[in-house]
C-alpha cells in the first residue's frame, strides 16, 4: 500500500497507471485525483456508515462513496450500461418494472424516510392526484346532473307534485349512490391488491393498478351512460309518462350535461397542470432535504480529510509513527461516523413525529373544511333559482365547486409547505449539533490526545489544529461550488421534464382532437347514409353521442396524464444515472486547471460516457412511450368501440321509432281507404238493401249506447266509492284530532295567569289549525291520484271496447258487400289487444299533465259531463266512417226511388 506523505493534492497524477487503463477500457470513470486510503484494520468500508446514502463531492475517498455515479449501479445495471447493444429487450423491462420503492400516501412522507428514491415516490404521488382529481370531476359530474335533472323535472311538472318529484330523484339519488360506492368498492380491493400491507411497491405493481382503475373507471362511465338512457324508459313504464314529454326532457337534459362537460373538461385541464407543478414543487422540496442530510456526511468527510492531511504532516516529520498514526486515524473515523449514523438516525425518528403531526393536522383541517364546505353548497342551493337561467346556474354552481376543490388542495399544499419547514428546522438543529460535536473531536485530538502521544508543547498542537480547520474550511468550500452545480444541473433537468411533460400534454391534445373529429365524422356519415330518420332524431342522436364522446375523452386524458407518468417513472433509473455522470463531469472539470495526458484521456473518456447515455436515454424514452402510447390507443379504441355500441343502439332506436310512427300512419291511411273503398261498394253492390245497412247501423248505435251506459255507470260508482274513501279518511283524522289532549287546559290561580293560560290555549290552537291546510292539501292530492288511475283504466276499456264495435260492424258490413277481408285492411281485435300497451302506457300521467285529458275537480265528482265530453272527444273520429256508412243507405234508398242524388239537406 503506498503511503501518501503529502495532502490530497488536484495536481498529482493517479499513483497506478494500471487502474486508468482499466478504466479507459472498461469504459468505468473513477475520480482522475482520488487516492485511495484503506484503514488501520484492513477494511475499505466503516461498518457504521456502510449504509448511509453518500453524493459524489469532492476529494471523495472510494471506500466512502457507495452512491456515487459508479458504486450506486448494480452489477445488472453495469452489465447492461457496457453493453453496446441499443435493443429495448425484455429482460431490460423486467428489471425496470421491479424496482421497489417506499409506497407512500402523502409528500410529507418522503421527507422523514430513509434511503428513499424521490423520482419514483413523487410520481407515484402524482398518479395518486390523477385519481383523486378524477374522483373529484366524477361526484361533481353526480351533483350537477341531479340539479340539472331537478329543472328538468320542474319543466316537465309544472304545478309540483312535491311526491311524485321526490320519488323520481331518489330514485336517481339512490342509483348514483350505489354506483359510487361499488366502484370505491372495487377501488380499494385494487389498491389491497398484489403487495398488500407491504412499506414497499414495484413498478410492475403500480402499472398493473393503475391499467384496473382505468378499466373500473370506464366500467363506471359506462354504468352511468346506462342509467342516463334508462330515465325516459324509467318515466314511461313507472310513472306513466307521456313519450313525448320523456323524449324533451332527455333532450333537454342531455343538452345540458353537455354543457356541464365542457365546464368539467376545462377544470381538468387547469386542475391536471396544477397538479403538475405541484410534482414539481415536490422534487424540489424533497432535493432540498436530501442536500441538507447530506451536508453531514460532506462535512464528515472533509473533515476527516483535514484531520488525515494533519496526521500526516506530524508522521512524515517522524513526531508520529505510522501504526499511532493509523490508529488515531481509526478512532476519528469511527467516532465521526458514529456521530453521522446518531445524526441520521435522529432525524428520521424525530421526522416521522413531525409527518405523524403534520397528517393529523391536515385531517383535522379538511374534515372542517368538507364540513363548511356542505354547508355552503347547501346554502347556495337553497338561494339559487335554477329555472330562471339554468346556464347561468350551472355556471355559478361549477364555480363553487371548482372554488371549493381548490381551497382542499391549497390546504394540503400549505400542510406539505409546512411540514418541510419543520424537516427543515430540525435538519439544521441536528446539524448545529452535531458541528459542535465535531468540534469537540477536534479540539480533544489536538489539544489533549496529540500532546500526550507525540509529546509536542500545547502552542504547537494547538497551531496544527487550526490548519486543520482551514484545510477543511478550504474543502468545503470546493464541496460547496460542487454542491451548486449539482444544484444548477438538478434545475436543468427539472426543466426538462416540464418540457417533456408539456410535449405530453400537447400530444395529449393532438389526440383528443383526433378521435373527436373520427367519431363525429363517422356518426354524420352514417346518418347522412340512413334514411327515415326526422330531424328531432338526428338531432337528439348527435347530442346523445357528442355528450358520450366528451365523458370518454376526458377519462382517456387523465389516461394519458397516467401513462405519461408510468413512461417517467420507468426512465428514472437511466436519468438518475446520465444525471451522476453529469455531476462527476462537472467535478473533474472543476477540480484543476491543469491535468496530464492520462487526465484529459479520462475526461474525454467520461464526456463520451455521458453522451452515450444521454443517447440511450433519448432511445429508451422514444420506445417506451412508444410501447405505452401503443397501450393508449388500444384502450382508446376499447372506449371508442363502447361509444359506438352505445350509439348503434340509439340510432336502432330512433330508427325503429320511425317505422313504427310511419307504419301508424300508413295503417290508419289504409283503414280510411278500406272503410272509403267498402262504403262505394256497398253502395253499388246488389247485395245491400236499405234495410240491411240500417239494421246494421241500428246495431251498432245500440251496442254504443250500452257500452257508453255501463261506462257510464262504472264511472259514477267508482267516483262514489272514492269519494267515500276520502269522506271516511277525512272522519278517521278528525277523530284523531279530536281524541288529542289539549295542551291549554287552565290551571287555578290569579287572573294573571288565567289570561296567560287562555293565550297559550288560543296559540295552541292557531297552530294546529294552520297544520291542517298541508294535511288536507295532500289528501286532495292522493285522491286526485287516484281518480286519475280509474279514469285512466276505464277510458283504456272504453277505448277497447268501441274499437271493437266498430270492427264488428265493418266485418259484417263487408260480408253483406260481399267484400273480400284482408287482416291489413281491418282493425282486428288481435292486433288491437298487441297494440293496447302502447296507446294505453301514455295514459296514466301524473296530475300535471292531465289538462289536455279534463280531470275532474272535486265540486264535480258526482258529475260526468266533463269527463264525457273529453272521451267522446277521444272516439268521436272512429265514428265518422259510420256517418258515411249512413249516407250509404240514403244513396240505396234513392236508388229505389228513382233519385239519383239526394239533396244536402236529406244526407
Amino acid at each position: 500500500m503506498p503511503k501518501d506523505k503529502e495532502a490530497v493534492d488536484e495536481c498529482e497524477p493517479p499513483s497506478n497507471s494500471n487502474i486508468t487503463a482499466f478504466a479507459l477500457k472498461a469504459k468505468v470513470i473513477y475520480p482522475i485525483n482520488q487516492k485511495f486510503r484503506p484503514l488501520a484494520d484492513g477494511s475499505s468500508n466503516p461498518s457504521l456508515h456502510e449504509n448511509l446514502k453518500q453524493a459524489v463531492l469532492p476529494h471523495q475517498p472510494a471506500e466512502a462513496s457507495p452512491s456515487s455515479s459508479l458504486g450506486s449501479l448494480s452489477q445488472a445495471e453495469k452489465d447492461d450500461y457496457s453493453s453496446s447493444s441499443s435493443v429495448h429487450s425484455a429482460a431490460s423491462d423486467d428489471r425496470f418494472l421491479s424496482r421497489t420503492f417506499l409506497r407512500v400516501n402523502a409528500f410529507p412522507e418522503v421527507l422523514a424516510s430513509e434511503s428513499v428514491d424521490i423520482d419514483l415516490c413523487v410520481y407515484s404521488l402524482h398518479l395518486k392526484d390523477l385519481l383523486h382529481l378524477d374522483t373529484a370531476l366524477r361526484q361533481e359530474k353526480h351533483t350537477m346532473f341531479i340539479q340539472i335533472f331537478k329543472m328538468c323535472l320542474l319543466d316537465l311538472l309544472p304545478k309540483k307534485n312535491d311526491e311524485l318529484y321526490r320519488k323520481i330523484l331518489s330514485k336517481q339519488e339512490n342509483d348514483l349512490e350505489e354506483l359510487e360506492k361499488g366502484l370505491q368498492v372495487k377501488l380499494s380491493n385494487t389498491e389491497m391488491s398484489g403487495a398488500g400491507d407491504s412499506e414497499y411497491i414495484t413498478l410492475a405493481d403500480v402499472e398493473k393498478k393503475e391499467r384496473e382503475y382505468s378499466e373500473q373507471l370506464i366500467d363506471n362511465m359506462e354504468a352511468f351512460w346506462k342509467q342516463m338512457e334508462n330515465i325516459q324508459h324509467f318515466l314511461v313504464d313507472q310513472f306513466k309518462c307521456s313519450s313525448s314529454k320523456a323524449r324533451q326532457l332527455m333532450m333537454t337534459l342531455t343538452e345540458r350535461m353537455i354543457a356541464a362537460e365542457g365546464l368539467l373538461c376545462d377544470s381538468q385541464e387547469l386542475q391536471a397542470l396544477d397538479i403538475l407543478e405541484r410534482t414539481m414543487g415536490r422534487a424540489h422540496m424533497a432535493k432540498v432535504i436530501e442536500f441538507l442530510r447530506l451536508q453531514v456526511q460532506e462535512e464528515t468527510r472533509c473533515r476527516l480529510a483535514a484531520i488525515a492531511h494533519g496526521l500526516e504532516l506530524l508522521a512524515g516529520e517522524g513526531k508520529l509513527s505510522g501504526r499511532q498514526k493509523e490508529e488515531l486515524l481509526t478512532q476519528q473515523h469511527k467516532a465521526f461516523w458514529q456521530e453521522a449514523e446518531c445524526f441520521s438516525r435522529e432525524f428520521v425518528q424525530r421526522g416521522k413525529d413531525l409527518v405523524k403531526a403534520s397528517l393529523a393536522h391536515q385531517v383535522e383541517g379538511t374534515a372542517k373544511l368538507t364540513l363548511a364546505q356542505e354547508e355552503e353548497r347547501r346554502r347556495f342551493l337553497a338561494e339559487a333559482q335554477p329555472t330562471a337561467d339554468p346556464e347561468k346556474f350551472l355556471k355559478a354552481f361549477h364555480e363553487v365547486l371548482e372554488r371549493q376543490r381548490l381551497l382542499r388542495c391549497d390546504l394540503e399544499e400549505e400542510e406539505n409547505v409546512r411540514a418541510t419547514e419543520a424537516v427543515v428546522a430540525l435538519c439544521q438543529e441536528l446539524y448545529c449539533s452535531t458541528m459542535d460535536t465535531f468540534q469537540k473531536f477536534v479540539d480533544t485530538l489536538f489539544l489533549q490526545t496529540l500532546p500526550g502521544v507525540t509529546g509536542l508543547p500545547p502552542e504547537e498542537c494547538d497551531y496544527l489544529r487550526q490548519e486543520v480547520q482551514e484545510n477543511a474550511a478550504w474543502q468545503l468550500g470546493k464541496s460547496d461550488h460542487f454542491r451548486r452545480q449539482q444544484w444548477k444541473l438538478f434545475q436543468e433537468l427539472l426543466e426538462q421534464d416540464q418540457q417533456v411533460w408539456m410535449e405530453e400534454c400537447a400530444l395529449s391534445s393532438v389526440l383528443q382532437t383526433h378521435l373527436r373529429e373520427d367519431h363525429e365524422g363517422t356518426i354524420r356519415g352514417v346518418l347522412g347514409r340512413l334514411g327515415g330518420l326526422t330531424e328531432e332524431s338526428t338531432r337528439c342522436v348527435l347530442q346523445g353521442h357528442d355528450l358520450l364522446l366528451r365523458s370518454a375523452l376526458r377519462r382517456l386524458a387523465l389516461r394519458c396524464s397516467a401513462l405519461a407518468t408510468l413512461t417517467q417513472m420507468r426512465l428514472s433509473g437511466k436519468k438518475r444515472l446520465l444525471q451522476e455522470l453529469r455531476e462527476q463531469r462537472a467535478l473533474e472539470q472543476g477540480s484543476s486547471q491543469c491535468l496530464d495526458e492520462h487526465q484529459w484521456q479520462l475526461l474525454r473518456a467520461l464526456e463520451a460516457r455521458v453522451l452515450e447515455e444521454a443517447s440511450r436515454l433519448e432511445e429508451e424514452a422514444q420506445q417506451t412511450r412508444l410501447q405505452l402510447q401503443q397501450r393508449l390507443l388500444a384502450e382508446a379504441q376499447e372506449v371508442g368501440q363502447l361509444l359506438q355500441q352505445r350509439v348503434e343502439c340509439a340510432i336502432g332506436q330512433a330508427l325503429l321509432v320511425n317505422a313504427r310512427n310511419a307504419a301508424t300512419k300508413s295503417r290508419a291511411k289504409d283503414r280510411d281507404d278500406f272503410k272509403r273503398t267498402l262504403m262505394e261498394t256497398a253502395v253499388e253492390s246488389v247485395y245491400v238493401t236499405s234495410a240491411g245497412v240500417s239494421r246494421l247501423v241500428q246495431a251498432y248505435y245500440q251496442q254504443i249506447g250500452r257500452i257508453m251506459e255501463d261506462h257510464e255507470e262504472s264511472r259514477l260508482q267508482h267516483l262514489k266509492t272514492l269519494q267515500g274513501e276520502r269522506m271516511e279518511n277525512y272522519k278517521l283524522r278528525k277523530k284523531q284530532e279530536l281524541s288529542d289532549p289539549s295542551s291549554g287546559g287552565r290551571t287555578a290561580g290569579d287572573a294573571h295567569e288565567a289570561s296567560q293560560a287562555v293565550h297559550q290555549r288560543m296559540l295552541s290552537q292557531q297552530k294546529r289549525f294552520l297544520a291542517q291546510f298541508p294535511v288536507h292539501q295532500q289528501m286532495r292530492l292522493h285522491a286526485r291520484q287516484q281518480q286519475a288511475e280509474v279514469m285512466d283504466l276505464l277510458e283504456a276499456r272504453l277505448e277497447t271496447q268501441l274499437q271493437e264495435a266498430e270492427q264488428s260492424f265493418i266485418t259484417e258490413l263487408a260480408a253483406l258487400a260481399r267484400v273480400p277481408l284482408t287482416e291489413s285492411k281491418l282493425f282486428p281485435a288481435k292486433r288491437g289487444l298487441l297494440e293496447k300497451p302502447l296507446r294505453t302506457k301514455r295514459k296514466k300521467p301524473p296530475p300535471r299533465e292531465r289538462e289536455d285529458l279534463g280531470v275532474p275537480n272535486d265540486e264535480d265528482l258526482a258529475s260526468g259531463d266533463h269527463t264525457s265530453g273529453s272521451l267522446r272527444y277521444d272516439w268521436a273520429p272512429d265514428l265518422l266512417p259510420v256517418a258515411g256508412f249512413g249516407k250509404c243507405t240514403q244513396l240505396l234508398d234513392a236508388k229505389k226511388s228513382g233519385q239519383e242524388n239526394p239533396s244536402p239537406q236529406r244526407h
